[in-house]
């Protein structure tokens, strides 16, 4: 016996994709109404993820590329300086600043170590895209790399420094904008 299709719904659109459009609608609803708002609240409020909410984002804003990318985006991040990490859960935010220090693979993990406060393993495998954001964050750009997990969450975010001024580091907004752009020309 087949499986059942979806049964039409008004209009003749299926419940799968109006769902999608539902969920869609939610997420252009919590994007209009703070467009400068942290991603995770907005993607919570709308009932959608984070990577849902960076797709709707006007085009430019957000640059997904293939996870293949990983170790070659990691290795050009190491040559930025120091740089800001966040991880961000339900449970925490956590944010370490420190330079990235190389990464080698073994025992199913991407392992980082080195003379800075950033360290740790990472599941590689579980990344499912990268994607560099460059938006408005509470009135101020923000620019930074988005390690996706196959959930449409960040696994984590590497972001470009702020001065004493708050503003952008010229040097690392230039490394990540040449960094995005050799990939979204890909």
């Amino acid at each position: 016996m087949a499986p059942a299709k979806p049964m039409p719904r008004e209009g003749g659109m299926s419940a799968l994709a109006q769902s999608s459009d539902d969920r869609r609608e939610r997420a252009l609803a919590a994007l209009a109404e703070k467009p400068d708002g942290v991603v995770e609240a907005l993607a919570a409020k709308a009932e959608v993820t984070p990577s849902e909410i960076l797709g709707l984002l006007p085009e430019g804003a957000a640059v997904t590329v293939a996870k293949d990318a990983f170790a070659d985006i990691w290795t050009d991040m190491t040559g930025w300086g120091k740089i800001l990490l966040i991880v961000h859960t339900e449970d925490i935010v956590l944010e370490a600043e420190g330079s990235l220090p190389q990464g080698s693979e073994g025992h199913g993990w991407f392992n980082i170590h080195g003379d800075s406060p950033i360290g740790g393993h990472i599941r590689k495998d579980n990344c499912a895209a990268i994607t560099f954001v460059d938006r408005q964050f509470h009135g101020r750009r923000s620019c930074s790399v988005w390690f996706m997990n196959e959930k449409g969450s960040a696994m984590f975010k590497i972001f470009v420094r702020r001065n004493e001024q708050r503003e952008l580091i010229s040097e690392q907004l230039a490394q990540f904008e040449a960094l995005r752009d050799r990939y979204a020309g890909a």
